[in-house]
Protein backbone atom coordinates (compact mmCIF):
# COMPACT_ATOMS: atom_id res chain seq x y z
CA UNK A 1 0.00 0.00 0.00
CA UNK A 2 2.72 2.26 0.75
CA UNK A 3 4.74 1.77 -2.64
CA UNK A 4 1.10 2.37 -4.47
CA UNK A 5 0.09 5.99 -2.33
CA UNK A 6 4.00 6.85 -2.69
CA UNK A 7 3.86 6.87 -6.53
CA UNK A 8 0.86 8.44 -7.28
CA UNK A 9 2.06 12.15 -6.40
CA UNK A 10 5.37 11.26 -7.90
CA UNK A 11 3.55 10.22 -11.42
CA UNK A 12 1.93 12.93 -11.52
CA UNK A 13 4.76 15.49 -11.12
CA UNK A 14 6.16 15.65 -14.08
CA UNK A 15 2.74 16.64 -15.52
CA UNK A 16 2.58 19.36 -12.64
CA UNK A 17 6.02 20.95 -13.66
CA UNK A 18 5.61 20.73 -16.68
CA UNK A 19 2.52 22.40 -16.74
CA UNK A 20 4.62 25.31 -14.96
CA UNK A 21 7.29 26.11 -17.46
CA UNK A 22 5.11 28.18 -20.25
CA UNK A 23 4.50 30.54 -17.40
CA UNK A 24 7.67 30.98 -15.88
CA UNK A 25 8.40 31.28 -19.78
CA UNK A 26 6.54 34.01 -20.59
CA UNK A 27 7.46 35.83 -17.11
CA UNK A 28 10.99 35.36 -18.33
CA UNK A 29 10.22 36.73 -21.80
CA UNK A 30 8.04 39.91 -20.84
CA UNK A 31 10.64 40.62 -18.08
CA UNK A 32 13.28 40.53 -20.98
CA UNK A 33 11.09 42.24 -23.58
CA UNK A 34 10.22 45.25 -20.99
CA UNK A 35 13.97 45.65 -20.81
CA UNK A 36 14.88 45.74 -24.16
CA UNK A 37 12.02 47.43 -25.30
CA UNK A 38 10.70 49.84 -22.77
CA UNK A 39 8.10 52.27 -23.75
CA UNK A 40 7.66 50.30 -27.30
CA UNK A 41 7.01 47.07 -25.81
CA UNK A 42 3.42 47.20 -26.95
CA UNK A 43 4.43 47.49 -30.37
CA UNK A 44 5.06 43.60 -31.08
CA UNK A 45 7.58 42.74 -28.77
CA UNK A 46 5.03 41.41 -25.87
CA UNK A 47 2.81 39.86 -28.53
CA UNK A 48 6.14 37.79 -29.90
CA UNK A 49 6.16 37.11 -26.08
CA UNK A 50 2.92 35.86 -25.44
CA UNK A 51 3.01 33.86 -29.08
CA UNK A 52 6.09 31.83 -28.46
CA UNK A 53 4.88 31.58 -24.94
CA UNK A 54 2.17 29.69 -26.47
CA UNK A 55 4.21 27.43 -28.97
CA UNK A 56 5.88 26.44 -25.96
CA UNK A 57 2.84 25.19 -24.16
CA UNK A 58 1.43 23.19 -27.33
CA UNK A 59 5.45 21.84 -28.19
CA UNK A 60 4.77 20.42 -24.14
CA UNK A 61 1.30 19.31 -24.26
CA UNK A 62 1.62 17.76 -27.74
CA UNK A 63 4.85 15.89 -26.57
CA UNK A 64 3.86 14.55 -23.24
CA UNK A 65 0.38 15.30 -22.62
CA UNK A 66 -0.29 13.80 -26.12
CA UNK A 67 -3.06 16.56 -26.58
CA UNK A 68 -4.20 16.53 -30.20
CA UNK A 69 -3.55 20.09 -32.55
CA UNK A 70 -7.35 19.95 -33.09
CA UNK A 71 -7.97 21.05 -29.13
CA UNK A 72 -5.78 23.52 -29.11
CA UNK A 73 -6.71 25.03 -32.30
CA UNK A 74 -10.34 24.82 -30.80
CA UNK A 75 -9.03 26.80 -27.31
CA UNK A 76 -7.85 28.92 -29.43
CA UNK A 77 -11.21 29.69 -31.39
CA UNK A 78 -13.21 30.13 -28.29
CA UNK A 79 -10.54 32.13 -26.36
CA UNK A 80 -11.01 34.76 -28.80
CA UNK A 81 -14.39 34.57 -29.65
CA UNK A 82 -15.09 35.28 -25.96
CA UNK A 83 -13.17 38.75 -26.32
CA UNK A 84 -14.92 39.78 -29.63
CA UNK A 85 -17.31 42.30 -28.06
CA UNK A 86 -14.68 43.52 -25.99
CA UNK A 87 -12.59 44.72 -29.11
CA UNK A 88 -15.17 46.20 -30.47
CA UNK A 89 -15.70 48.07 -27.79
CA UNK A 90 -12.49 48.96 -27.63
CA UNK A 91 -12.51 50.68 -31.22
CA UNK A 92 -15.55 52.28 -30.24
CA UNK A 93 -13.70 53.58 -26.90
CA UNK A 94 -10.32 54.64 -29.20
CA UNK A 95 -13.36 56.85 -31.19
CA UNK A 96 -14.79 58.21 -28.35
CA UNK A 97 -11.33 59.50 -27.29
CA UNK A 98 -10.89 61.47 -30.53
CA UNK A 99 -14.47 63.09 -30.66
CA UNK A 100 -14.70 63.54 -27.17
CA UNK A 101 -11.47 65.52 -27.11
CA UNK A 102 -11.72 67.15 -30.68
CA UNK A 103 -15.30 68.24 -30.17
CA UNK A 104 -14.46 69.94 -26.79
CA UNK A 105 -16.30 67.75 -24.13
CA UNK A 106 -12.91 66.75 -22.19
CA UNK A 107 -11.22 70.32 -22.65
CA UNK A 108 -15.18 71.27 -20.90
CA UNK A 109 -14.64 69.38 -18.52
CA UNK A 110 -11.11 70.11 -17.73
CA UNK A 111 -11.26 73.73 -17.78
CA UNK A 112 -14.45 73.81 -15.34
CA UNK A 113 -12.83 71.33 -12.99
CA UNK A 114 -10.02 73.17 -12.69
CA UNK A 115 -12.27 75.92 -11.32
CA UNK A 116 -13.76 74.27 -8.89
CA UNK A 117 -11.38 71.14 -7.54
CA UNK A 118 -9.14 72.44 -4.89
CA UNK A 119 -6.15 70.08 -5.59
CA UNK A 120 -4.98 69.06 -2.47
CA UNK A 121 -8.35 66.87 -2.38
CA UNK A 122 -7.70 66.17 -5.80
CA UNK A 123 -7.07 62.35 -5.74
CA UNK A 124 -9.61 61.97 -3.50
CA UNK A 125 -12.21 63.63 -5.42
CA UNK A 126 -10.79 61.09 -8.77
CA UNK A 127 -11.85 58.14 -6.58
CA UNK A 128 -15.38 59.02 -5.21
CA UNK A 129 -15.94 60.57 -8.68
CA UNK A 130 -15.36 57.48 -10.58
CA UNK A 131 -16.87 55.64 -8.29
CA UNK A 132 -19.84 57.36 -8.96
CA UNK A 133 -19.69 57.16 -12.50
CA UNK A 134 -19.27 53.40 -12.57
CA UNK A 135 -21.70 52.68 -10.26
CA UNK A 136 -24.34 54.65 -12.66
CA UNK A 137 -22.72 53.20 -16.00
CA UNK A 138 -21.69 49.47 -15.01
CA UNK A 139 -18.81 49.91 -17.00
CA UNK A 140 -15.31 50.65 -15.43
CA UNK A 141 -14.20 51.08 -18.80
CA UNK A 142 -16.19 53.57 -20.23
CA UNK A 143 -15.57 55.29 -16.50
CA UNK A 144 -11.90 55.42 -17.36
CA UNK A 145 -12.16 55.95 -21.29
CA UNK A 146 -14.12 59.25 -20.13
CA UNK A 147 -14.24 61.12 -17.48
CA UNK A 148 -10.84 59.23 -16.16
CA UNK A 149 -9.53 61.14 -19.44
CA UNK A 150 -10.74 64.36 -17.94
CA UNK A 151 -9.36 63.64 -14.86
CA UNK A 152 -6.19 63.50 -16.15
CA UNK A 153 -5.73 66.37 -18.06
CA UNK A 154 -7.20 68.31 -14.68
CA UNK A 155 -4.65 66.29 -13.08
CA UNK A 156 -1.64 67.29 -15.66
CA UNK A 157 -2.63 71.33 -14.78
CA UNK A 158 -1.93 70.66 -11.22
CA UNK A 159 1.28 68.68 -11.71
CA UNK A 160 0.15 65.89 -10.09
CA UNK A 161 1.47 62.72 -10.91
CA UNK A 162 -0.76 61.19 -13.77
CA UNK A 163 0.35 57.30 -11.97
CA UNK A 164 -1.38 58.60 -9.04
CA UNK A 165 -4.24 59.94 -10.42
CA UNK A 166 -4.70 56.53 -12.89
CA UNK A 167 -4.24 54.57 -9.92
CA UNK A 168 -7.35 56.70 -8.21
CA UNK A 169 -9.44 56.80 -11.24
CA UNK A 170 -8.99 52.41 -11.61
CA UNK A 171 -9.78 52.35 -7.79
CA UNK A 172 -12.88 54.00 -8.07
CA UNK A 173 -13.79 52.86 -11.22
CA UNK A 174 -13.62 49.32 -9.79
CA UNK A 175 -15.72 49.80 -6.36
CA UNK A 176 -18.34 51.06 -8.78
CA UNK A 177 -17.74 48.62 -11.38
CA UNK A 178 -17.97 45.51 -8.36
CA UNK A 179 -21.06 47.18 -6.40
CA UNK A 180 -23.28 47.89 -9.41
CA UNK A 181 -26.01 45.82 -10.42
CA UNK A 182 -25.87 47.22 -14.11
CA UNK A 183 -21.85 45.57 -14.18
CA UNK A 184 -21.05 42.86 -16.66
CA UNK A 185 -18.63 41.16 -13.74
CA UNK A 186 -21.36 41.49 -10.99
CA UNK A 187 -23.73 39.78 -12.70
CA UNK A 188 -21.53 37.21 -14.32
CA UNK A 189 -19.84 36.33 -11.26
CA UNK A 190 -23.47 35.82 -9.33
CA UNK A 191 -24.63 33.81 -12.45
CA UNK A 192 -22.17 31.56 -12.48
CA UNK A 193 -22.47 30.27 -9.02
CA UNK A 194 -26.47 30.75 -8.97
CA UNK A 195 -26.49 33.56 -6.36
CA UNK A 196 -29.02 36.78 -6.71
CA UNK A 197 -27.30 39.59 -7.85
CA UNK A 198 -28.16 41.79 -5.03
CA UNK A 199 -27.50 39.05 -2.30
CA UNK A 200 -24.19 39.06 -4.20
CA UNK A 201 -23.74 43.05 -3.62
CA UNK A 202 -24.43 43.23 -0.75
CA UNK A 203 -22.30 40.39 0.33
CA UNK A 204 -19.04 42.40 -1.56
CA UNK A 205 -20.20 45.32 0.85
CA UNK A 206 -18.61 43.14 3.82
CA UNK A 207 -15.18 43.30 1.80
CA UNK A 208 -15.46 45.97 -0.21
CA UNK A 209 -16.13 48.80 2.04
CA UNK A 210 -13.50 48.26 4.42
CA UNK A 211 -11.16 48.27 0.59
CA UNK A 212 -12.55 51.14 -0.01
CA UNK A 213 -12.69 53.60 3.23
CA UNK A 214 -8.80 52.90 3.48
CA UNK A 215 -8.14 53.70 -0.31
CA UNK A 216 -9.95 56.70 0.35
CA UNK A 217 -7.89 57.84 3.37
CA UNK A 218 -4.45 56.57 1.38
CA UNK A 219 -5.85 59.20 -1.39
CA UNK A 220 -6.38 61.88 1.09
CA UNK A 221 -3.43 62.03 2.80
CA UNK A 222 -1.34 61.49 -0.60
CA UNK A 223 -3.12 64.62 -2.07
CA UNK A 224 -2.57 66.81 0.97
CA UNK A 225 1.30 66.03 0.55
CA UNK A 226 1.04 66.69 -3.37
CA UNK A 227 -0.83 70.04 -2.70
CA UNK A 228 2.23 71.85 -0.99
CA UNK A 229 4.20 70.98 -4.23
CA UNK A 230 1.21 71.76 -6.78
CA UNK A 231 2.32 74.46 -8.90
CA UNK A 232 0.09 77.22 -9.49
CA UNK A 233 0.60 78.62 -12.91
CA UNK A 234 -2.81 76.83 -14.25
CA UNK A 235 -3.77 79.94 -15.76
CA UNK A 236 -1.53 79.66 -18.07
CA UNK A 237 -3.07 75.86 -18.78
CA UNK A 238 -6.40 77.14 -18.74
CA UNK A 239 -6.06 80.27 -20.93
CA UNK A 240 -4.04 77.56 -23.77
CA UNK A 241 -7.78 75.79 -23.22
CA UNK A 242 -9.81 78.88 -23.92
CA UNK A 243 -7.61 79.92 -26.72
CA UNK A 244 -7.57 76.52 -28.47
CA UNK A 245 -11.57 75.58 -27.78
CA UNK A 246 -15.13 77.20 -27.69
CA UNK A 247 -15.61 76.13 -23.89
CA UNK A 248 -19.28 76.11 -23.22
CA UNK A 249 -21.36 74.15 -20.86
CA UNK A 250 -23.61 73.32 -24.07
CA UNK A 251 -21.06 70.78 -24.89
CA UNK A 252 -22.04 68.84 -21.42
CA UNK A 253 -24.85 67.82 -23.59
CA UNK A 254 -23.06 64.88 -24.86
CA UNK A 255 -22.18 63.22 -21.85
CA UNK A 256 -25.43 64.30 -20.12
CA UNK A 257 -27.14 62.05 -23.57
CA UNK A 258 -24.62 59.28 -23.06
CA UNK A 259 -25.91 58.70 -19.06
CA UNK A 260 -29.28 58.97 -20.16
CA UNK A 261 -28.71 56.02 -22.82
CA UNK A 262 -27.01 54.18 -19.76
CA UNK A 263 -29.99 54.44 -18.01
CA UNK A 264 -32.48 53.65 -20.66
CA UNK A 265 -30.00 50.23 -20.26
CA UNK A 266 -29.20 50.40 -23.89
CA UNK A 267 -26.44 47.41 -24.98
CA UNK A 268 -22.58 49.09 -23.78
CA UNK A 269 -21.82 49.02 -27.47
CA UNK A 270 -24.90 50.70 -28.58
CA UNK A 271 -24.29 53.75 -26.28
CA UNK A 272 -20.27 53.97 -27.21
CA UNK A 273 -21.24 54.02 -30.88
CA UNK A 274 -23.64 56.74 -30.22
CA UNK A 275 -21.74 58.68 -28.19
CA UNK A 276 -18.65 58.52 -30.52
CA UNK A 277 -21.26 59.68 -33.34
CA UNK A 278 -23.30 62.36 -31.36
CA UNK A 279 -19.22 64.24 -30.42
CA UNK A 280 -18.14 63.77 -34.00
CA UNK A 281 -21.38 65.56 -35.45
CA UNK A 282 -20.43 68.34 -32.87
CA UNK A 283 -16.82 68.47 -34.04
CA UNK A 284 -18.24 71.79 -36.87
CA UNK A 285 -20.47 73.03 -34.64
CA UNK A 286 -18.43 73.57 -31.57
CA UNK A 287 -15.20 73.70 -32.84
CA UNK A 288 -15.10 74.47 -36.62
CA UNK A 289 -11.66 76.25 -35.92
CA UNK A 290 -10.49 72.32 -35.70
CA UNK A 291 -10.55 70.88 -38.56
CA UNK A 292 -8.15 72.39 -40.65
CA UNK A 293 -5.67 70.92 -38.19
CA UNK A 294 -7.47 67.89 -38.67
CA UNK A 295 -7.11 67.40 -42.41
CA UNK A 296 -4.48 70.27 -43.65
CA UNK A 297 -6.89 72.57 -45.40
CA UNK A 298 -6.35 75.84 -46.52
CA UNK A 299 -8.47 76.63 -49.43
CA UNK A 300 -12.35 77.04 -47.76
CA UNK A 301 -13.52 74.02 -46.02
CA UNK A 302 -16.14 72.05 -48.14
CA UNK A 303 -19.04 69.58 -46.70
CA UNK A 304 -16.87 66.85 -47.67
CA UNK A 305 -14.05 68.29 -45.68
CA UNK A 306 -16.22 68.42 -42.90
CA UNK A 307 -17.31 64.90 -43.26
CA UNK A 308 -13.78 63.77 -43.43
CA UNK A 309 -12.93 65.36 -40.60
CA UNK A 310 -15.48 63.84 -38.41
CA UNK A 311 -13.94 60.39 -39.85
CA UNK A 312 -10.65 61.21 -38.89
CA UNK A 313 -11.61 62.11 -35.44
CA UNK A 314 -13.13 58.91 -34.87
CA UNK A 315 -10.02 56.66 -36.18
CA UNK A 316 -6.98 58.34 -36.54
CA UNK A 317 -3.97 60.07 -35.12
CA UNK A 318 -4.32 64.35 -34.46
CA UNK A 319 -2.44 66.98 -33.18
CA UNK A 320 -3.25 70.63 -32.73
CA UNK A 321 -0.86 72.93 -31.69
CA UNK A 322 -1.64 75.32 -28.35
CA UNK A 323 0.71 77.76 -26.54
CA UNK A 324 1.01 75.31 -24.09
CA UNK A 325 3.09 72.18 -24.52
CA UNK A 326 2.01 70.02 -22.24
CA UNK A 327 -1.76 70.90 -23.11
CA UNK A 328 -0.65 69.96 -26.69
CA UNK A 329 0.43 66.74 -25.58
CA UNK A 330 -2.69 66.01 -23.82
CA UNK A 331 -5.34 66.89 -26.60
CA UNK A 332 -3.00 64.45 -29.03
CA UNK A 333 -5.99 61.60 -30.29
CA UNK A 334 -4.97 58.15 -31.51
CA UNK A 335 -8.87 56.90 -31.93
CA UNK A 336 -9.29 53.44 -33.33
CA UNK A 337 -5.90 53.25 -34.84
CA UNK A 338 -4.40 53.90 -31.28
CA UNK A 339 -6.16 50.62 -29.95
CA UNK A 340 -4.69 48.40 -32.23
CA UNK A 341 -1.63 47.48 -31.30
CA UNK A 342 -3.76 46.99 -27.84
CA UNK A 343 -5.92 44.49 -29.72
CA UNK A 344 -3.66 43.00 -31.41
CA UNK A 345 -1.90 41.93 -27.69
CA UNK A 346 -5.39 41.09 -26.27
CA UNK A 347 -5.44 38.29 -29.60
CA UNK A 348 -2.28 37.16 -28.91
CA UNK A 349 -2.79 36.71 -25.15
CA UNK A 350 -6.36 35.08 -25.92
CA UNK A 351 -3.69 32.66 -27.99
CA UNK A 352 -1.53 31.82 -24.58
CA UNK A 353 -4.81 31.57 -22.93
CA UNK A 354 -6.53 29.37 -24.97
CA UNK A 355 -3.84 26.75 -25.54
CA UNK A 356 -3.22 26.44 -21.51
CA UNK A 357 -6.76 25.91 -21.05
CA UNK A 358 -6.69 22.99 -23.75
CA UNK A 359 -3.54 21.54 -22.40
CA UNK A 360 -5.21 20.84 -19.14
CA UNK A 361 -1.86 22.59 -17.65
CA UNK A 362 -4.12 25.53 -15.92
CA UNK A 363 -6.41 22.45 -14.75
CA UNK A 364 -3.22 20.71 -13.03
CA UNK A 365 -1.81 23.67 -11.43
CA UNK A 366 -5.73 24.65 -9.92
CA UNK A 367 -5.59 21.01 -8.84
CA UNK A 368 -2.70 21.61 -6.92
CA UNK A 369 -4.10 24.10 -4.72
CA UNK A 370 -6.72 22.05 -4.10
CA UNK A 371 -4.21 19.70 -1.97
CA UNK A 372 -3.69 22.67 0.81
CA UNK A 373 -7.39 23.41 1.52
CA UNK A 374 -7.81 22.89 5.04
CA UNK A 375 -10.07 25.82 6.30
CA UNK A 376 -12.32 28.88 5.64
CA UNK A 377 -9.05 30.50 5.30
CA UNK A 378 -7.13 28.77 2.70
CA UNK A 379 -10.20 28.18 0.66
CA UNK A 380 -10.55 31.72 0.08
CA UNK A 381 -6.87 32.24 -0.29
CA UNK A 382 -6.77 29.36 -2.63
CA UNK A 383 -10.12 31.55 -4.62
CA UNK A 384 -8.11 34.45 -4.71
CA UNK A 385 -4.97 33.05 -5.84
CA UNK A 386 -6.54 31.18 -8.50
CA UNK A 387 -8.53 34.55 -9.95
CA UNK A 388 -5.23 36.31 -9.71
CA UNK A 389 -3.21 33.61 -11.46
CA UNK A 390 -5.98 33.52 -14.03
CA UNK A 391 -6.11 36.85 -15.01
CA UNK A 392 -1.91 36.59 -15.23
CA UNK A 393 -2.66 33.37 -17.97
CA UNK A 394 -5.51 33.99 -19.25
CA UNK A 395 -5.10 37.41 -19.42
CA UNK A 396 -9.57 38.07 -19.33
CA UNK A 397 -11.21 38.71 -16.50
CA UNK A 398 -14.16 37.51 -17.81
CA UNK A 399 -12.59 34.27 -18.26
CA UNK A 400 -11.18 34.82 -14.71
CA UNK A 401 -14.39 35.08 -13.35
CA UNK A 402 -16.09 32.11 -14.46
CA UNK A 403 -12.75 30.00 -14.58
CA UNK A 404 -12.61 30.57 -10.64
CA UNK A 405 -16.21 30.09 -9.81
CA UNK A 406 -16.41 26.80 -12.10
CA UNK A 407 -13.13 25.56 -10.42
CA UNK A 408 -14.27 25.90 -6.85
CA UNK A 409 -18.25 25.67 -7.21
CA UNK A 410 -18.63 21.66 -6.43
CA UNK A 411 -15.92 22.20 -3.73
CA UNK A 412 -17.67 25.43 -2.05
CA UNK A 413 -21.10 23.03 -2.43
CA UNK A 414 -20.05 19.89 -1.30
CA UNK A 415 -18.22 21.13 2.28
CA UNK A 416 -21.00 23.43 3.22
CA UNK A 417 -20.22 27.03 2.42
CA UNK A 418 -22.51 29.32 0.61
CA UNK A 419 -22.31 30.21 -3.28
CA UNK A 420 -22.18 33.68 -2.28
CA UNK A 421 -18.81 33.15 -0.81
CA UNK A 422 -17.87 31.82 -3.70
CA UNK A 423 -18.75 34.74 -5.95
CA UNK A 424 -17.48 37.55 -3.71
CA UNK A 425 -14.15 35.55 -3.77
CA UNK A 426 -13.77 35.47 -7.50
CA UNK A 427 -14.60 39.31 -7.50
CA UNK A 428 -12.42 40.36 -4.69
CA UNK A 429 -9.89 38.94 -6.99
CA UNK A 430 -10.47 38.15 -10.75
CA UNK A 431 -11.96 41.33 -11.32
CA UNK A 432 -10.34 43.35 -9.28
CA UNK A 433 -6.88 42.29 -10.27
CA UNK A 434 -7.04 42.54 -13.98
CA UNK A 435 -6.10 46.40 -14.34
CA UNK A 436 -2.93 45.05 -12.61
CA UNK A 437 -1.59 42.61 -15.43
CA UNK A 438 0.11 44.41 -17.95
CA UNK A 439 -0.92 41.79 -20.62
CA UNK A 440 -4.53 41.66 -19.66
CA UNK A 441 -7.21 43.05 -21.59
CA UNK A 442 -8.30 45.40 -18.40
CA UNK A 443 -4.15 45.99 -17.82
CA UNK A 444 -3.68 46.77 -21.47
CA UNK A 445 -6.72 48.97 -22.31
CA UNK A 446 -6.41 51.41 -19.14
CA UNK A 447 -2.52 52.39 -19.58
CA UNK A 448 -3.84 52.84 -23.81
CA UNK A 449 -6.15 55.10 -22.71
CA UNK A 450 -4.88 56.84 -20.01
CA UNK A 451 -1.61 57.22 -21.36
CA UNK A 452 0.49 56.00 -18.27
CA UNK A 453 1.72 52.68 -18.22
CA UNK A 454 0.28 49.73 -15.99
CA UNK A 455 3.44 49.12 -13.92
CA UNK A 456 3.53 52.68 -13.67
CA UNK A 457 -0.02 52.83 -12.30
CA UNK A 458 -0.18 50.10 -10.51
CA UNK A 459 0.95 51.04 -6.48
CA UNK A 460 -1.36 53.32 -6.38
CA UNK A 461 -4.22 51.32 -7.28
CA UNK A 462 -4.78 50.88 -3.72
CA UNK A 463 -8.46 49.31 -3.79
CA UNK A 464 -7.82 47.07 -6.45
CA UNK A 465 -4.92 46.25 -4.43
CA UNK A 466 -6.30 45.96 -1.02
CA UNK A 467 -9.35 43.65 -1.67
CA UNK A 468 -8.00 40.20 -2.52
CA UNK A 469 -6.30 41.08 0.94
CA UNK A 470 -9.21 42.22 2.61
CA UNK A 471 -10.98 39.07 1.38
CA UNK A 472 -8.76 36.50 2.93
CA UNK A 473 -8.47 38.85 6.13
CA UNK A 474 -12.57 38.72 6.33
CA UNK A 475 -12.14 34.77 6.26
CA UNK A 476 -10.05 34.51 8.56
CA UNK A 477 -11.83 36.45 10.81
CA UNK A 478 -14.84 34.18 9.50
CA UNK A 479 -17.01 37.48 9.57
CA UNK A 480 -20.51 36.81 7.98
CA UNK A 481 -19.21 33.29 6.70
CA UNK A 482 -21.77 30.71 7.61
CA UNK A 483 -21.85 27.15 6.59
CA UNK A 484 -24.51 24.82 6.25
CA UNK A 485 -25.33 21.60 8.15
Amino acid sequence: MQDKNSSRPTAQSPKLILSFVPIIFLIISLVFVVKVFDTSVMEGASQIALLVSSAVCVFIGMLFFKVPWQSFEDGIKENIANVGAAIVMLLLIGAIGGTWMLSGVVPTMIYYGMQIVNPKVFLLICCIVSALVSIVTGSSWTTIATIGVALIGIGQSYAISTSWIAGAVISGAYFGDKISPLSDTTVIASSTVGVPLFTHIRYMMITTVPAMTISLIVFLIAGFSFGSEVQQDVGDFAYALKSTFNISPWLMLIPLATFVMILFKLPSLVVLFLSAVLAAVFIPVAQPQIIPHLINIVDKMTFVDTIKAMMVSCYGNTSVETSNSMLTELIATRGMSGMMNTIWLIICAMCFGGVMIASGMIANITNLIMRFIKRTVTLVASTVFTGIFSNVCISDQYLSIILTCNIFKDYYDKNGYEPRLLSRSAEDSATVTSPLVPWNTCGMTHATVLNVATMSYLPYCIFNILSPVMSIIIAAIGWKISRRN
